[in-house]
């Protein structure tokens, strides 16, 4: 339809063209009909008007019905062959059976013809079969306006390869490149598949995305996967990754309430590897502590309250005291007022605590270990025991 249409333009224009200029200097001309009892009288510019708007409708309803009708035909017809199907419809069944990698020679010939996507499409079937080289090639001879794909695609091949800092240098180009307009109707797709593509360079290189100059576009499940990576890999970080890991959290600090519990705890866990960042690894804790308890949390901003070289009791007092009233009936913070009391020579206030909660396991090791407090060795080995529990808090001694 948009080809009538286009067509019908352009004779249209030649014809204003060719009427303007025999009309120059001997007027509009005179046309007189006369038919049965009808008498038309006009110009030769309102008849050349009227015949191209009947004929445009006659085509228009003509070229609908015709699909109409091929559409009723094509209901009732029996396929038996493939190749009688519409190159679109080839398509959309290897789609559906998700035969592309089988069909990579058919896919190739109905692109063929593409002068837009016949690059593009050479290297994802390239690489699909594990020829980075010939898909990068293919790349190269790409049209200009299939530009975002063609980098899509280049990230792709760049993550198999395993080449971290190509793939970086176009994923943030990317990320700041203004959409072509022709691609504004799936402007949504291309995001979400630049997000998966971050999320895939995050994950295959967790250290590297620290290198990063925009953050921020992970999917969450990406980025809960990513600090878990992060943490497990801990122990090989150079120490120019613990710097831009350090970085990383001070620049986002600001933007941390809007993230999930379990991202700001993953966070938690990792500041409490890096000693540069305890005021950041307190304030996080007890912001954490704020909006809900857990017990994690408490014994990370616990241990770390306890090991400074001076512990401030009364303020961890303080806040033990106000967890108490946000959230009563919490063994554990019974456990932690005991060591305040015993590290403030209260020792009479810490033995009462001691018969609360009689079968939390925490509070069962307090009344075993003051028990024991005069037989060193069996207090020792107690500790021991201790320390090999899932709660153990690092207290100095």
């Amino acid at each position: 339809m948009r080809q009538i249409l286009l067509a019908y333009a352009m004779i249209s224009l030649m014809a204003f063209a060719i009427l303007s200029v025999l009309s120059y200097g001997h007027g509009a001309g005179y046309v007189y009909i006369y038919w049965r009892e009808w008498q038309i009288q006009s110009n030769l510019w309102v008849l050349f008007i009227v015949l191209a708007l009947i004929s445009l409708i006659a085509q228009s309803l003509w070229y609908i019905l015709k699909r109409y009708l091929s559409r009723e035909q094509r209901k009732r017809e029996n396929l038996f062959n493939f190749k009688n199907l519409h190159p679109y419809e080839q398509l959309a069944v290897i789609w559906l059976l998700d035969a592309g990698r089988d069909q990579q020679t058919f896919i190739q010939h109905v692109f063929q013809q593409s002068s837009l996507l016949h690059g593009v499409m050479q290297a994802k079937l390239a690489n699909m079969q594990g020829q980075s080289q010939k898909a990068l090639l293919a790349l190269n001879q790409t049209h200009a306006m299939a530009f975002e794909l063609s980098e899509l695609q280049r990230i792709e091949i760049y993550l198999a390869q395993g080449d971290a800092e190509q793939a970086l240098t176009h994923l943030e180009f990317l990320n700041q490149h203004a959409l072509s307009p022709w691609l504004e109707d799936v402007a949504q797709a291309y995001q979400k598949r630049l997000t998966i593509l971050w999320g895939r360079f995050a994950l295959q290189f967790p250290w590297a995305y620290l290198r990063a100059t925009q953050y921020g576009h992970l999917a969450t499940e990406t980025k809960t996967q990513w600090l878990e990576q992060v943490l497990e890999q801990f122990e090989q970080a150079s120490a120019e990754d613990l710097h831009y890991l350090q970085q990383r959290y001070l620049n986002l600090r600001d933007d941390l309430d809007s993230r999930i519990a379990p991202v700001k705890l993953l966070w938690l866990r990792i500041l409490a590897r890096l000693p540069n960042l305890q005021h950041e690894q307190q304030e996080l804790a007890e912001q954490l502590l704020a909006e809900q308890f857990h017990e994690e949390v408490f014994y990370l901003w616990l241990q770390q309250q306890l090991l400074q070289p001076e512990p401030d009791y009364p303020a961890i007092e303080q806040h033990i005291l106000l967890w108490e009233q946000q959230y009563p009936s919490v063994p554990v913070l019974i456990f932690a007022k005991y060591y305040v009391y015993q590290a403030t020579q209260r020792q009479q206030q810490a033995e009462q605590l001691l018969s609360l909660y009689p079968e939390h396991v925490l509070m069962s090791y307090l009344r075993v270990q003051h028990a024991l407090k005069q037989q060193p060795e069996l207090l020792q080995q107690l500790n021991i025991i201790f320390e090999h529990n899932a709660h153990y808090i690092a207290i100095k001694s």
